[in-house]
């Protein structure tokens, strides 16, 4: 039987120093709020989320926690709210005591979702996508 999502962050976190484990949690729930149907799965060494194609990863590195926004011209666009984190291609950096605002995540990963339903769509992978209303955000930080 295949493991579902919790069996693979499970997995995942068990694995993770204890300094980020609530900083992963919280990622991983503000994410599943957000596209609740997302795919969990583990993919280049990170916690990844699908939605027609790969959304967002979450991960760590030796000091910082990380998101994966899989989208490098995302990351670009959005140069002045990353000002104060380490932002590298596709991958925002940060201290897990210095966590990114849920407001932030929320505008990345509905971003990520526009994108992939609008790759879909020109690829004729989906004739009509499906429309995500979005909670309202709040100011909590993972």
């Amino acid at each position: 039987m295949e493991p579902n999502g919790q069996q693979i962050f499970e997995s995942y976190l068990a694995r993770q120093d204890d300094k980020f484990k609530p900083c992963l949690t919280e990622l991983r729930r503000i994410v599943l709020d957000i596209i609740p149907a997302a795919k969990e799965s583990f993919s280049y060494q990170a916690h990844c989320f699908k939605h027609v194609y790969m959304l967002v990863g979450i991960g760590v590195t030796k000091d910082f926690c990380s998101l994966y926004t899989m989208s490098p011209p995302l990351v670009k666009s959005m140069n002045d709210e990353l000002k104060s984190y380490k932002a590298s291609g596709a991958t925002i950096h940060f201290n897990p005591a210095e966590q990114l605002p849920e407001a932030l995540i929320t505008r990345i990963v509905l971003a990520r979702i526009k994108e992939n339903e609008l790759v879909a769509l020109s690829r004729g992978k989906v004739k009509h996508p499906k429309r995500f209303v979005p909670r309202s955000p709040v100011n909590k930080v993972c």
